[in-house]
């Protein structure tokens, strides 16, 4: 059983119609700071001309395609939704397009985590029917040997796999198997008063491993909990080319802003070096198909070119699952899932559509840019960037963008760390998250929770939990007026 345990200055905003002078905050700290702040052109389009064409918001919000493809990768998109949607069975089936599942599991399908292509939750008693499903515990130990040490230090592995349970707590399995543990969650409250004297509670989670039907955990294990992400605007981040993102590193904070963002680096098995990571809570993944056949391993069972292994994450220590039949032999292929369905997925992922910005008060969410960019959080979610030119998805390719990224890695303090290091992140990295579509998760995915882990139950929290390097951006919100702390989340929510 394992526990896991400066004020604010004048802002002149110049808005699309207005200008007007905001409240001197009082408690600055002698230097006057004045953004011209307004509505630039294309803003209400975050993925430029592959914005989603939809100009309704609802559940599927976030299952639209690339509002710029053509008619015939339409209905590409739509094979690769196919094959995203797919529940896959067990082998040996009839159904052999379809089998493969397990031994060991998370999901039975790529939706089943990733609900309407959106975010996932922790699981809770009162969400009715709830279950881990969108939520998985990630494993890794220290490693033992030189060998171990240098895997590591080339970068060919993001970290070393438990020696028994692998790399991720599997709490599913197929008929005569036993799946691996279950993990429980329990919550501590810390309370957080802000100017005004609004009072709100952050809650802390602790986890505990249990039912482990293989055997005691390695001593040294590291575990990190993960929410599933939102899968909007993948393809337009894989699309900013790596000059780009790198051109933002600071890792010795040269400008003395406080802030020292770095790039993660992960391993290319198809081109067998080490590439830019840009996905993942840590950014160890270096482009969407590697994501693809990591999730198809790891969280369902099946093999790909890519990553072979027809019993997924299953390691040297479960021989029984190592020797159960799987769909690798059938006629046809000779991996579960085939190099044609990975190109249907793969494309899927790389056209769900950012949807169209919601603005109802131009001057309000003006308000709450010109807070967004006055206390600092610009400074790791960079609003814009310009995508390069691209062979496979042209459409895609020169598009300003809007995505609130740089891509890179934070550190975000004692409070939000995982203590398990992921290739070059530490234990208290984190990729600065997306936030374009953020204030469409209550109406695509039914709830509110944010962060890797799902701590947080809305924005405000989600800003209060950041320590670390945005630990002084965090304190300015938190020194704001309610009134313009209001400003700031209605700007956040409407992208």
């Amino acid at each position: 059983m394992l526990l896991y345990r400066k004020p604010i200055t004048r802002i002149l905003i110049a808005g699309a119609a207005a200008f007007f002078m905001m409240m001197d905050r009082g408690n600055a700290a002698g230097s006057e700071f004045a953004a011209q702040v307004q509505w630039e052109k294309g803003e209400e389009f975050p993925g430029g001309n592959a914005t989603s064409k939809n100009t309704t918001w609802n559940r599927n919000s976030f299952s639209h395609h690339s509002g710029n493809l053509s008619l015939a990768d339409e209905l590409t998109f739509k094979l690769g939704n196919a094959i995203f949607r797919k529940l896959w069975v067990s082998s040996p089936a009839s159904t052999k397009s379809s089998d493969g599942l397990g031994p060991l599991f998370n999901a039975r399908s790529c939706q089943r985590c990733h609900l309407k292509d959106g975010r996932g939750h922790p699981p809770s008693a009162s969400w009715p029917d709830d279950n881990a499903i969108s939520m998985l515990l990630r494993l890794s130990v220290p490693p033992q040997t030189d060998f171990e040490k240098q895997q590591l230090k080339a970068g060919r592995v993001l970290g070393l796999n438990e020696p028994t349970y692998g790399g991720q707590l599997q709490d599913f399995a197929i008929q005569g198997h036993e799946f691996e543990g279950k993990f429980t969650i329990s919550y501590t409250e810390t309370v957080m008063t802000l100017r005004g004297g609004e009072k709100v509670k952050l809650r802390k989670p602790q986890y505990e491993i249990v039912d482990l039907n293989y055997g005691p955990l390695h001593p040294g294990t590291m575990i990190s909990p993960r929410i599933a992400p939102q899968m909007i605007g993948l393809g337009l981040l894989e699309a900013i080319p790596e000059a780009a993102i790198l051109a933002n590193e600071d890792p010795a904070d040269r400008d003395g802003n406080g802030i020292s963002g770095r790039a993660n680096w992960g391993w290319s098995i198809a081109q067998n070096r080490l590439k830019l990571g840009r996905f993942g809570h840590k950014a160890g993944i270096a482009s969407l198909r590697l994501q693809a056949a990591s999730a198809f391993a790891g969280d369902i069972g099946l093999s790909t070119n890519i990553i072979p292994n027809p019993s997924g994450d299953c390691t040297e220590r479960q021989k029984f699952c190592l020797n159960a039949p799987n769909g690798n032999a059938r006629k046809g292929s000779p991996v579960e899932v085939s190099e044609k369905l990975m190109d249907f997925v793969t494309f899927y992922t790389q056209n769900l559509a950012v949807p169209r910005r919601r603005v109802q008060d131009r001057e309000l969410i003006l308000r709450g840019k010109a807070l967004f960019h006055d206390i600092g959080c610009q400074n790791c979610h960079r609003p814009k960037f310009r995508t390069g030119e691209l062979r496979n998805n042209p459409h895609l390719a020169n598009q300003t963008i809007w995505p609130y990224t740089d891509l890179l890695l934070h550190d975000m303090g004692e409070g939000l760390a995982d203590n398990r290091p992921e290739g070059r992140a530490n234990g208290q990295e984190w990729r600065t998250a997306p936030l374009w579509g953020i204030g469409l998760t209550s109406i695509v995915s039914g709830h509110s929770f944010y962060l890797h882990d799902g701590r947080a139950r809305n924005l405000t929290e989600a800003i209060l939990w950041h320590g670390g390097e945005a630990e002084a951006t965090r304190n300015r919100f938190a020194d704001l007026p309610k009134s313009e702390r209001d400003a700031l989340i209605a700007f956040v929510e409407s992208l």
